[in-house]
């Protein structure tokens, strides 16, 4: 994979100009990352907003040979790729919240954002993340690799090694037997299984145990009403006296 990097001191969205140059039919292996972003987006467009050089916000274009509705799997390679450059570089192992965030100690260290752009019968993924290095938005909910750490981490030194990291994972999403080892280290990694969870999704709310992920990246929930696999969805992780009440 040959990345091509482009840096902004400020832009609106890295996810936003990068789907843009996705929808014009730029190839695989375009970054982008910015200082600062005016309007930083994260799921359900709630906003993403960190003061300029305290995180690192990027954003990657991929084309996988896999199916549109195999998105989450392009999320989860990243994901790995960032919390095993974030163990190299720091000796931090955040654990993965289905479908989207990585904790550490039950607060947020980094969240991603992908988005499927389409030019014709081609399609692309943008999946875009951001990482707390020096500050966080919420001490209550969110924390940083400095405060995890000590350690003080520059933005470039930490996207370096993702991309890295994320060569060989990228690889694995072409053939089904990389598919399969991806899913494998990404359900090892997944601090969302064999908990009680509420799934909050646009057809309701649903309430079970989180059982696997299936070939797609799905979540798969076991309920009062039988199993129910899950594609999106905010997951909020439930405290054993939540989940009986």
């Amino acid at each position: 994979m040959v990345w091509r990097v482009e840096h902004f001191t400020e832009i609106d969205s890295t996810n936003t100009w990068l789907a843009q140059r996705a929808g014009e039919g730029a190839d695989e292996g375009l970054v982008a990352y910015a200082d600062y972003q005016s309007r930083g987006r994260g799921r359900l467009d709630r906003q993403w907003e960190a003061p300029t050089g305290t995180a690192l916000l990027c954003s990657l274009l991929l084309r996988p040979a896999i199916d549109a509705d195999q998105l989450q799997m392009a999320v989860a390679a990243v994901a790995l790729a960032l919390r095993a450059a974030l163990v190299r570089l720091c000796g931090v192992r955040p654990g993965l919240k289905w479908p989207n965030d990585l904790l550490v100690n039950d607060r947020k260290i980094a969240g991603l954002l992908a988005e499927i752009v389409t030019t014709g019968d081609q399609w692309a993924v943008v999946v875009g993340f951001g990482v707390n290095l020096t500050s966080c938005p919420d001490p209550a909910t969110s924390t940083s690799v400095l405060e995890e750490s000590g350690v003080t981490i520059t933005p470039l030194a930490l996207l370096d090694i993702v991309l890295e990291e994320l060569e060989e994972r990228r690889r694995q999403l072409d053939t089904e037997v990389g598919q399969s080892a991806l899913r494998d280290e990404y359900e090892r990694a997944l601090l969302t299984l064999g908990q009680s969870v509420r799934v909050e999704t646009q057809n309701g709310v649903f309430v079970g145990e989180a059982r696997r992920v299936d070939n797609h990246g799905r979540l798969v929930l076991d309920t009062d009403e039988g199993q129910m696999k899950f594609f999106v969805g905010d997951v909020v992780h439930l405290r054993a006296q939540e989940s009986a009440s």
